[in-house]
């Protein structure tokens, strides 16, 4: 079962809960928002919002796009009865006719109804669009105080692997290599892709370029080749250009400067850049 983190924000005086289950979509207490308008009793408050036309098609509309078990039809019967005298609305006759997962109805000492952020920032602005700001304000605030926090537990997680991993090397420095020679003590600390290459082709990254010019020289110049290409996508990038002509124009640099540096090649002075 997932954990509920839940919050406080405050606007105009004014304490609202939010909570959350997977620290993507935060439910706001619809029933603090409500007491902005109603003290007393801000259930009504909600249920005048919930009977409204406009309001039952933009909160359908959410379930729709959110929710794949929604129920359609019944939300089509209630659509079609919004705005006659009889018609009523809670929110628990909501959730239990449609299947509903925008608004979410709780009991007990600390209950009330809530609903998505999408769906509490449209009930604010019926409430008050200057009170819905204040909301949108301090709730801002609660998700930079989160980012901050999880930004220092990560920093704080990569102190201690560095750490570990010292602690780590000095041991094997100490207990597992003292024995061996110098050419193989040489290989403690290289890095990964040259012990690769030690495992593949028997051979360290400069050794296999001594053995093998040619070859060497042909994959600089791709790589060349590809950094210019990648170069030109990050410029052309923001300009939004059809995807089509964006391959067409790579390609035909690709080939030019495939062109170019097969020229290069023929001059003695090519080969010493590298």
């Amino acid at each position: 079962m997932s954990k509920v983190k839940k919050d406080t924000i405050e606007a105009k005086g004014f304490a609202i809960q939010i909570y959350t289950e997977d620290f993507k979509n935060d439910y706001i207490s619809l029933t603090d928002i409500a007491k902005y308008k109603n003290t007393d009793d801000p259930r009504f408050v909600i249920q005048n919002w919930m009977r409204n036309r406009n309001t039952l098609e933009f909160i359908g509309l959410w379930e729709v796009l959110n929710n794949e078990n929604f129920n359609r039809v019944q939300f089509d019967t209630f659509r079609n009865e919004a705005g006659l005298n009889r018609f009523t609305m809670t929110p628990q006759k909501w959730i239990d006719s449609t299947n509903a997962i925008g608004i979410i109805s709780k009991s007990g000492r600390y209950g009330g109804t809530y609903a998505h952020y999408d769906l509490a920032m449209e009930f604010a602005s019926w409430i008050s669009p200057e009170f819905k700001l204040y909301i949108i304000q301090d709730y801002k605030r609660l998700k930079s105080d989160e980012n901050s926090k999880l930004s220092l537990a990560w920093n704080l997680n990569r102190e201690i692997s560095k750490i570990n991993y010292k602690i780590h090397t000095d041991a094997i420095k100490d207990y597992l290599l003292k024995d061996l020679t110098n050419e193989q003590l040489s290989y403690k600390y290289a890095s990964e892709a040259d012990m690769l290459n030690v495992a593949l082709f028997n051979k360290r990254a400069k050794q296999w370029r001594e053995v093998n010019p040619c070859l060497y020289f042909r994959a600089m110049r791709i790589y060349n080749i590809l950094l210019l290409v990648f170069h030109f996508i990050f410029i052309l990038y923001p300009f939004y250009i059809p995807c089509s002509i964006l391959i067409e124009t790579v390609f035909s640099i690709f080939i030019f400067s495939e062109k170019v540096f097969s020229f290069l090649s023929f001059f003695p002075w090519y080969e010493r850049v590298y």
